[in-house]
């Protein structure tokens, strides 16, 4: 199976929504339907702020992930912070996962791409994956969030 990554434009919508519900429905995120697509749409229309690649063959992709782009001095400049990484499960633990990561890393730098953020729950099954593809706890900090509006 191709680890390909597309750049998700207006028509792939149904698609990503559909592996996004997938992906929320196994992690127990408790965003509606409605709430999902209203945050993704502006995403897949430009939104600079981020971007979302489907995993696979463009018309039956086998995963997604959905980026967030932001600015950190300590890190050097221009960060993309991965929000949502899925690959359906019957396909999991066949190296695709490393793969997209290498791609990701390699295409994203690019552009200018310093770095790569990622947080993953202290016993996630998935940790592993990331460590394997060279991510590093950078900081001894706890992030704290505060949710606005």
């Amino acid at each position: 199976m191709s680890a390909a990554l597309h750049l998700c434009g207006p028509s792939d919508l149904e698609r990503l929504l559909a592996l996004s519900s997938a992906c929320r429905d196994e992690t127990h995120d408790g965003l509606d339907a409605e709430a999902l697509r209203a945050v993704l749409e502006p995403l897949l229309r430009g939104l600079p702020q981020g971007a979302a690649y489907l995993i696979g063959p463009r018309l039956a992709p086998v995963g997604h992930v959905i980026l967030s782009f932001g600015y950190a001095v300590r890190l050097g400049g221009l960060v993309a912070g991965i929000d949502e990484f899925y690959i359906r499960p019957a396909l999991r633990g066949r190296g695709m996962g490393g793969d997209v990561l290498g791609s990701l890393a390699a295409a994203l730098s690019g552009h200018g791409v310093r770095a790569l953020r990622v947080e993953v729950p202290a016993a996630a099954a998935g940790r592993a994956l990331f460590t394997t593809a060279g991510f590093r706890p950078h900081e001894v900090t706890h992030r704290l969030i505060r949710m606005i509006g």
